[in-house]
């Protein structure tokens, strides 16, 4: 017997869609999602947004790039409880030089739970920025903003 895959979610349009389960381990002494893993749920989004486009972080880390995050801006709405079905929701805006601009946002239903405005730089793995690959520019093209114009 195989394991199954697990999902890395689905594209509606430009935007990546992953579904996540909140277990007892994601909430705090009152049942409520702790703050901080709301980062973990929008890392998972934007790594299977790349997981699903094509470009693997083994194969970035061979080719000495990989992301680091420089700029990430939290808006929480509502509180999400333990059993809540959530989906994360990415898009990613532009490409400037080695800046990469996302948006991303966690909804219960129709409900906005937590959105997120974030900067993440492609580096080299001695921590210095790069632009990312002209494969992966090309990889990333179909998904960011119409009119988000070439990458500087």
């Amino acid at each position: 017997m195989t394991t199954p895959d697990p999902t890395a979610g689905v594209f509606e349009g430009r935007e990546h869609q992953l579904p996540v389960r909140i277990y007892y381990e994601d909430t705090d002494f009152s049942g409520i999602v702790y703050h901080a893993n709301y980062l973990r749920y929008f890392e998972r989004g934007r790594s299977d947004f790349f997981r699903l486009i094509g470009i693997s972080h083994t194969e970035l880390a061979e080719a000495d790039t990989a992301f680091a995050i420089i700029r990430m801006e939290l808006d929480f709405k509502r509180s999400a409880r333990i059993d809540d079905a959530l989906l994360v929701r990415t898009t990613f805006d532009s490409v400037k030089g080695p800046r990469l601009f996302v948006s991303q946002k966690v909804t219960r239903g129709d409900e906005l739970i937590c959105q997120s405005a974030g900067v993440a730089v492609c580096i080299s793995l001695d921590g210095r920025p790069r632009k990312p690959t002209p494969q992966m520019l090309a990889q990333m093209a179909p998904w960011l903003a119409p009119g988000a114009g070439s990458p500087d």
